[in-house]
């Protein structure tokens, strides 16, 4: 039987079922097998989830907080790649899926709860429900835009557009991380960020 609603069972994983349900519907039984392979974890403030040199044995679905995700260039600067947050996934795929050591870091910046998969409960997942690759196709291509977006406008587009475009893409964050983090994302000094925030209050 398909559904379009969740019933008081699956009031828990409500948010990751609407999440899914933009790509495939699920019958009860498979939102039962596919819930019971993900693994609950709630995580403190500035707790790292993943370090270079490791391999990424997560994809997980963000329910609460926000995570950055960044890379240490040449000269050991953080890079920020990327900020998740609430309805968010986050991994890193090559070193998930081809168990190679990461590039990345990712750390949690408010306290976070995620429901996690793992590349065996993944695999599982893909082969009880194989529509799922459509789910996680579909995030791949969401990624490969948000980041395509991000290097094009980087070298591009002047900071005060890039730092619209970056609050279109996160209503949020500016409010949530600190300034240099959203600076260290935009490729700008955190008084550079100052100035254009204040450009922007005063419309000139």
């Amino acid at each position: 039987m398909k559904i379009s609603s969740f019933d008081n069972n699956n009031m828990m994983y409500a948010n990751i079922l609407k999440n899914v349900s933009k790509c495939i519907i699920l019958t009860e039984e498979e939102i039962t097998q596919f819930t019971d392979l993900l693994t609950t974890r709630k995580v403190p403030k500035k707790t790292m989830l993943l370090q270079e040199g490791e391999i990424c044995q997560f994809e997980g679905y963000l329910q609460k907080g926000c995570v950055r995700i960044y890379y240490l260039d040449e000269n050991g600067f953080e890079v920020t790649l990327a900020f998740a947050v609430e309805d968010w996934w986050i991994s890193d795929i090559a070193s998930f899926h081809y168990h190679i050591p990461s590039s990345l870091y990712m750390e949690t910046l408010e306290e976070c709860e995620l429901l996690m998969l793992t590349p065996e409960t993944k695999e599982k997942l893909l082969d009880t429900i194989p529509k799922f690759e459509r789910v996680f196709r579909m995030l791949v291509q969401r990624r490969l835009a948000v980041l395509q977006n991000r290097l094009i406008h980087t070298m591009a587009k002047p900071a005060t557009e890039r730092y619209l475009e970056f609050i279109d893409l996160y209503p949020t964050i500016s409010q949530r991380v600190p300034q240099y983090y959203i600076a260290s994302y935009l490729g700008v000094s955190p008084e550079f960020v100052s100035i254009i925030r204040k450009r922007l209050a005063t419309g000139k």
